[in-house]
């Protein structure tokens, strides 16, 4: 581990450290050759997680990210070289929060001069479908992304687009059982779709770490973030194969969509929000315009596989 407290050291500050991107973030460096001081921002302090990268050598301050505490979040920043900042639409789900959250974080970094901001976008739902569609919590991240690339001197940014989740698949989107014991994944369109998969928690901060640690051409580039890409029928074969359960890939209708996540006791705006999300990238993909091919090229180590991430995992709970 080459987390230091040695002042030469490039100092990174990491938005949400104790979640999974931040959390992953932290790992990924930690992992690196290259020493680094790290300041995680949390809201408690005295939480386990917390209190383990404090022992682990991790700066934590306690900061509450809002944008009635901006004076306290623009000194969290201060000294820092690299900073990772990311939003969490779930704790409230209004996009104008979100935005302007996102966007007090680009501002607090740019204030602290930072060489590198790496920001956790994603793409545009409704400008990706004319419109057709609306993901808040996707189009309100890239209209932060936005805001930070067409700021008069601002420092370089870099939009780190999480993929799917593959822990998603044990929680919100995991397969529903049937009368006869078979289990579905749910979504809509064809099983041949491919989907970019990650597991969030060891290899999200691959990709920020390929970021600070990369050429200088990519900061100001977009970085897809996936491990494998898989159909869904692909994904279903393999997740049966390795339980021994029936689990095959449904498509329904908009109609049966939304029933579906209504039957979960999900909010009205959620039910809207993933509704928006499995629509509209099932019509113009889950990047919209922007290139995955070369999303993999220059990670530290190969990214988790969908099959190595089933088989490590216990599934007794989700197929029961």
């Amino acid at each position: 581990m080459t987390i230091t407290q040695d002042k030469s050291a490039p100092l990174v500050a990491v938005v949400g450290a104790t979640g999974v991107q931040g959390g992953s973030v932290i790992l990924a460096l930690s992992e690196s050759k290259d020493p680094y001081r790290i300041r995680g921002f949390t809201r408690d302090t005295n939480k386990e997680t917390a209190q383990k990268l404090s022992k682990d050598g991790v700066e934590m301050i306690a900061v509450n990210l809002t944008v009635e505490n901006k004076e306290k979040v623009f000194e969290a920043f201060q000294g820092a070289d690299f900073a990772f900042a990311v939003t969490n639409y779930w704790e409230h789900m209004t996009k104008d929060r979100e935005v302007a959250e996102g966007k007090m974080l680009i501002d607090a970094a740019n204030a602290a001069k930072v060489r590198l901001i790496a920001w956790s976008g994603l793409s545009s739902i409704v400008k990706n479908t004319n419109g057709k569609y609306r993901a808040p919590h996707f189009d309100g991240k890239e209209e932060v992304t936005e805001y930070a690339r067409t700021l008069v001197g601002g420092v370089p940014v870099v939009d780190v687009q999480a993929g799917i989740y593959m822990q998603n698949y044990k929680t919100m989107m995991a397969p529903k059982k049937e009368a006869d014991g078979s289990f579905k994944i749910i979504g809509v369109g064809s099983g041949e779709m491919t989907l970019p998969l990650i597991d969030a928690v060891l290899d999200y901060g691959l990709f920020i770490r390929r970021a600070i640690e990369g050429p200088k051409y990519e900061r100001f580039s977009t970085i897809c973030v996936y491990g494998e890409e898989l159909s869904k029928d692909q994904m279903a074969q393999v997740l049966a194969t390795a339980t021994g359960k029936d689990v095959k890939y449904t498509g329904l209708t908009e109609d049966q969509l939304v029933e579906s996540f209504r039957a979960n006791g999900w909010p009205e705006p959620m039910v809207r929000d993933v509704q928006g999300v499995y629509c509209g990238t099932s019509e113009a993909g889950y990047y919209g315009k922007h290139d995955v091919t070369h999303g993999r090229d220059g990670l530290a180590r190969a990214p988790v596989t969908w099959a190595e991430f089933v088989k490590r995992e216990d599934w007794s709970e989700v197929l029961q």
